[in-house]
């Protein structure tokens, strides 16, 4: 009879923490998430484990944030949820590289098992690269220009935009995969060799684009530090002019 009374207790404490939480404006940790997200890609994109970690956290925390019913969907919430997806990438490249090493899977050519768990990681980054270009230039526009911007800042649009990067940065990987493909490879998976041209055409593809996606993200960068400089910018002189 104890026994059921404490399991009732703490299934009440557990529903009421539940409850508050989903209530709770997570806003606040809506924007230490995104300040998170700049210092591990804009700030810092050298590979760093810690800040890996925490972004994983960060992104499992934000999308059980945004099953709360508090939460409005608006434009930068949309990128926000699609910037969280992003990391389950990450999550997927760490356990199949895992578990390639405890196993010693060779179920596939080490080339292409090592490029898979690589574009992995490259289709995170580049798609949270964009993403979070998309959270500056949207906080631009509400900034600069809030009333002609409206019918731009849309979830339509943002669902739209959000896709689009998906969809780039897939077909980006596909090519690296491609390339990613030796002759040993090409004769093991039994392809025609009238198709080696394809792989030749995508190795030539890769390289251009490996160069093109380098000047992007420098260019990216450079781009988020002058949007959020023009936006302290403009709210300095809005505060002086009020004074």
């Amino acid at each position: 009879m104890e026994e059921t009374s404490l399991g009732c207790v703490c299934k009440q404490k557990i529903c009421s923490l539940i409850d508050i939480f989903m209530k709770r404006d997570h806003m606040r940790d809506l924007r230490r998430y995104l300040v998170l997200k700049y210092i591990q890609y804009l700030v810092l994109p050298s590979s760093n484990t810690l800040l890996t970690l925490l972004g994983l956290l960060g992104s499992l925390y934000t999308t059980l944030i945004l099953k709360s019913p508090n939460i409005s969907y608006k434009c930068t919430v949309v990128f926000i949820s699609h910037l969280a997806k992003a990391d389950s990438l990450v999550f997927v490249s760490m356990v199949s590289k895992r578990i390639v090493q405890t196993f010693d899977a060779q179920i596939l050519p080490a080339t292409f098992t090592t490029t898979l768990l690589q574009n992995f990681l490259t289709a995170n980054t580049h798609i949270s690269y964009m993403l979070l270009s998309c959270v500056a230039c949207e906080a631009l526009l509400i900034t600069l220009f809030p009333a002609e911007s409206r019918h731009i800042r849309t979830v339509k649009h943002a669902r739209q935009t959000s896709n689009i990067i998906w969809s780039l940065v897939i077909a980006e990987c596909i090519i690296f995969q491609m390339a990613g493909f030796q002759e040993a490879d090409i004769a093991s998976f039994g392809i025609n060799s009238r198709y080696i041209w394809l792989f030749h055409f995508s190795y030539m593809a890769a390289s251009l684009l490996r160069s093109l996606t380098s000047f992007i993200g420098l260019s990216l960068r450079i781009i988020n530090v002058y949007i959020y400089y023009k936006i302290f910018f403009n709210a300095s002189n809005t505060g002086d002019s009020k004074t």
